[in-house]
């Protein structure tokens, strides 16, 4: 069942707002995160409900800087997505935003989420739409033409994580003006220190350029959906990536129309990404109508 009455304003604020109402369901539970895509962007905020988030994504340079320094974060996991470890069903929540579009082999990892998900667990994706005017272009132009649409933003932390071996990460949260309260597992260095603590600003970084297979597209999630026995709980559409690309001139809405025009329909231009809110049915012999 989809439900496009109420569309968000921010995905970002929907998707913790979901998943605060399965917090509920599960009054007694620690929440499992799994942050698909922790090299950029932000995390999920369930306000004071107990959690534990684990964050995957691809292996680069510029997107293991980034984790680095997430706080949110209690392990992480950089790699290639087809492999990295996810034990089955052991998440409520797989958050992957802006992620389905920037990986190969999306169907496979896809079947990975699904699968460390628990049965009634959220799958929340939001993703750029291939089969749009502007997945078009966004395949086709010159990189340089769209870049200042990704750029980087910066955000202070109160607590700056610390690093351990083999790409794992250990959260240490200490208070404010005061001595760690917390120590890294198996951190290379010794234990860490106050010093070593220090807030620093964490850079939020750009996505990867994408990739587009062909799952990620509205259509292809929604097919995705009904041969893996998923519900769509809400589904949504938006426009944030034409106004990026266009960085307010307008040329990317002009070049967007005129792609519309000239596949005649085929790329829509009334919309460039769309918000998913998946729900793993409890019971995988349920048939799905």
């Amino acid at each position: 069942m989809t439900d496009l009455r109420t569309p968000p304003v921010n995905d970002g604020d929907l998707f913790s707002e979901r998943a605060r109402q399965y917090a509920l369901e599960k009054p007694l539970q620690r929440i499992h995160i799994l942050e698909a895509g922790c090299g950029w962007g932000t995390g999920l905020d369930l306000g004071d409900r107990e959690h534990h988030v684990t964050g995957v994504d691809m292996e680069s340079p510029e997107l293991r800087a980034y984790t680095c320094e997430r706080p949110d974060l209690d392990t992480w996991h950089l790699g290639d997505l087809r492999t990295v470890p996810l034990p089955p069903r052991a998440y409520d929540v797989v958050h992957a935003s802006y992620l389905i579009e920037r990986v190969p082999h999306a169907e496979l990892v896809l079947d990975r989420f699904v699968a460390a998900l628990k049965p009634g667990g959220l799958l929340l994706v939001h993703l750029r739409d291939r089969n749009t005017a502007f997945g078009f272009l966004d395949r086709t132009l010159p990189r340089w033409l769209h870049t200042s649409g990704r750029r980087r933003r910066r955000r202070a932390h109160g607590v700056r994580p610390g690093r351990g071996p083999g790409g794992a990460h250990a959260r240490v949260p200490y208070p404010a003006g005061g001595d760690a309260s917390g120590t890294e597992s198996g951190r290379e260095d010794g234990a860490a220190t106050a010093t070593e603590l220090t807030p620093r600003p964490v850079v939020r970084t750009s996505p990867p350029p994408a990739v587009y297979d062909r799952v990620a597209s509205r259509s292809g999630m929604q097919w995705y959906c009904v041969m893996r026995g998923l519900v769509v709980a809400e589904e949504y559409t938006s426009r944030q990536a034409i106004a990026a690309l266009g960085a307010g001139t307008g040329l990317a809405e002009l070049l967007c129309r005129l792609v519309s025009v000239l596949s005649r329909g085929r790329l829509p231009a009334d919309h460039s990404e769309v918000t998913f809110v998946i729900r793993k049915p409890e019971n995988r012999f349920a048939r799905v109508i």
